[in-house]
């Protein structure tokens, strides 16, 4: 199954009424709503093309998994395309592209997602196979076996034979030495191995119900003929009373840099890396987000970012410079710089002018008018996100699933436009501080 990246936002919250239209934001409009069972509904309309796309969102992803069950979430992800009371094995895509669309699915550490891009005339279709497959999943040992197999596989090409993903696996896992982000979403290959049916029944069964659900429906519909199917599809399934609180293992204070050395023959591009610890966006109170979001495009967001300026341009001792900081997760997220030397320089060598470079931009601040330019960048790519379904869908149904509301993505592009130089500042001293990092070298077999 694809993975997409956890980029995310949402639009106006409901309170006690069963529906509410949110005010207009720039032309988006957006109805949420509940059904009787708990399950959520954000209706986005465009008119523009008749088609649609549905996204069911489960708030439950990797990082909720058992301790020993590593990979479950994704695991059950596969077999929800096997059999249920109403499908054969296979149909349920089947049926989809028979109707002249297509269908995924994809986990992250804090959700589960699975969509449907269709005519707008078969939504009613859609809806009717999600809402089977959300609690009439009919599961065989033959299917165990056989998607075990197949997710080992996703393993060996996607990680196993990638010495970056192994070097990111070990870099997370340094970074979070309590929380289940430090566990690969695709789990660890020896859990991995390990996984039965049992396993995958009881996350199932304790996470995939209406209570626990986002539906997110996008394109050209009607918020009240969306209301009418979702009632008789997904309404119709019981909300689980057994449902428990999301509470997640807690990281303990980090009070010294960690570091780290991986080693392989593969390697064909040498890098540092480091991660430092990070808040993520919350609902209300997305300001210091946007200042780190701000913070990593200043930073390493392209060929005209500070680090490529000082370490690719001016030294010339980079091939490549990045900054990346991951906002929309439910609890602490990481800030990511990365430097890949150019021949001859060594990893010592760049990490020493990173940490230089990053000095100097302490000290010198934020340069008024490449931040002007980024916030035209980004409220342009936001209006441009409109014309993609798929964009809007998961913009809303991350969000939601991470707890924010409809009302903090609408407010979100002026969030950021309201950032200042002084705001980044604040958040880079915040943030730069080694205690609360991992320093990673990736580096060839037979490296000093």
């Amino acid at each position: 199954m694809i993975r997409l990246p956890m980029m995310a936002a949402l639009v106006a919250t409901l309170f006690t009424a069963p529906s509410a239209q949110a005010r207009d934001n720039e032309n988006e409009a957006v109805t949420h709503f509940t059904l009787d069972n708990g399950m959520e509904v954000v209706v986005v309309e465009d008119h523009r093309a008749p088609v649609v796309q549905q996204m069911v969102w489960y708030r439950a992803g990797s990082a909720d998994e058992p301790k020993g069950s590593s990979g479950v979430a994704h695991f059950l992800e596969h077999l929800l395309f096997k059999a249920t009371d109403k499908l054969e094995s296979g149909e349920f895509s089947a049926t989809v592209a028979a109707n002249g669309g297509r269908d995924n699915a994809f986990t992250s550490y804090d959700y589960t997602a699975y969509f449907q891009r269709v005519a707008a005339d078969r939504l009613g279709l859609m809806m009717e196979m999600e809402a089977d497959r959300m609690k009439n999943i009919r599961l065989t040992p033959e299917n165990i076996e056989t998607e075990r197999d197949v997710i080992l596989e996703e393993r060996n090409q996607r990680t196993e034979n990638n010495p970056a993903a192994l070097f990111s696996e070990q870099l997370n896992a340094a970074q979070y030495l309590n929380h289940r982000y430090g566990v690969p979403i695709i789990g660890w290959k020896h859990e991995m191995e390990e996984l039965d049916l049992e396993d995958a029944l009881s996350f199932y069964e304790l996470y995939y119900s209406p209570n626990n659900a986002i539906l997110v429906v996008s394109g050209d519909v009607m918020p009240e003929d969306v209301r009418e199917l979702a009632e008789a599809t997904y309404g119709q399934i019981p909300a689980n009373p057994e449902l428990p609180e999301r509470l997640r293992t807690a990281e303990p204070p980090q009070i010294a840099e960690r570091r780290l050395i991986y080693k392989d023959a593969r390697v064909a591009q040498p890098y540092v890396r480091r991660s430092y610890l990070a808040q993520e966006r919350d609902s209300g109170a997305q300001e210091g987000a946007a200042a780190l979001l701000l913070l990593s495009e200043l930073l390493g967001g392209g060929t005209t970012s500070y680090l490529a300026e000082k370490l690719q341009f001016d030294e010339q001792i980079a091939n490549y410079t990045g900054a990346f900081y991951k906002a929309d997760t439910l609890d602490d997220t990481t800030f990511d710089v990365v430097v890949l030397p150019v021949p001859g320089v060594s990893l010592q060598q760049a990490e020493e002018a990173l940490d230089e470079v990053l000095v100097q931009f302490m000290e010198a601040g934020v340069d008024p008018e490449h931040l002007e330019r980024l916030k035209a960048q980004l409220r342009a790519d936001q209006i441009y996100a409109r014309d993609d379904a798929d964009r809007v869908a998961n913009r809303y149904g991350s969000a939601l699933a991470i707890g924010l509301t409809v009302q903090d993505v609408q407010d979100w592009p002026d969030v950021l436009q309201a950032v200042t130089a002084e705001d980044i500042m604040q958040a880079a001293r915040t943030l730069f501080d080694k205690r609360a990092s991992v320093t990673g070298w990736l580096m060839k077999e037979d490296a000093q």
